[in-house]
């Protein structure tokens, strides 16, 4: 939609984000769904309103892959730890590891090599490869550090 349309990134995150709360509302209760629903609010409005607070001149894209996705990681487990998410896939990642005990990082990196396999046909073979790194990166923190039970807020 952000491509096709020309629709800003912000408001595409929002709205791809809708189906899940009825997810979150029902499996993990009201504090994570309004905690959730208040991340994806500001990162949607960050997103579509911080043109032309940064300016890089240049920046290695394996380097920026690896570091963006170490702190997207990073980010994430103070979500998680704090009962709030990102929305889509990782609400029910959350809720599979809260009822069943597997690994939300593992899950995720999944699920993220099967939707990164599925954009070979339009992604460049060094895109792609970077961003499979990436994704096996951020899921690899998400995976040693997240475990049920071990943080409570």
């Amino acid at each position: 939609m952000h491509y096709a349309w020309g629709w800003g990134f912000g408001l595409v995150f929002f709205l791809i984000n809708l189906p899940f709360y009825y997810l979150a509302v029902r499996r993990m209760g009201w504090g994570f769904t309004v905690k959730t629903f208040t991340a994806i609010g500001l990162v949607s409005l960050i997103s579509d309103h911080s043109k032309g607070l940064i300016a890089l001149a240049h920046i290695e894209p394996l380097y920026a892959a690896l570091m963006g996705n170490v702190i997207l990681g990073m980010g994430f487990l103070v979500l998680f730890r704090h009962r709030a998410s990102l929305g889509g896939l990782n609400i029910l990642m959350l809720f599979l590891q809260q009822r069943f005990g597997w690994r939300a990082g593992w899950l995720q990196l999944g699920c993220d090599v099967v939707i990164l396999c599925l954009s070979l046909s339009v992604v460049a073979w060094p895109i792609w490869l970077m961003s499979i790194a990436g994704a096996v990166v951020l899921n690899s923190i998400i995976g040693m550090n997240h475990r049920a039970g071990r943080y409570h807020a």
